[in-house]
């Protein structure tokens, strides 16, 4: 299996999104300008589950 949570974190910053250090484990809290928040496992392995991060950030991206 792919490994995608650098994909989803490179677009997530091309995006705008910024690093809320709140996450707590294997989950990272990333916010928009825009008020919109996702979180992002360290461990996404999944195109489904990454593809769900992108979907809840707005992003129409698809892996």
């Amino acid at each position: 299996m792919n490994d995608y949570e650098k994909l989803v974190k490179e677009l997530l910053l091309k995006h705008g999104y910024k690093l809320v250090p709140t996450g707590k484990g294997s989950h990272e809290i990333w916010t928009s300008e825009k008020g919109v928040s996702v979180t992002v496992n360290h461990t996404c392995k999944s195109r489904h589950t990454a593809n769900s991060i992108l979907k809840a950030a707005g992003i129409p991206h698809r892996f």
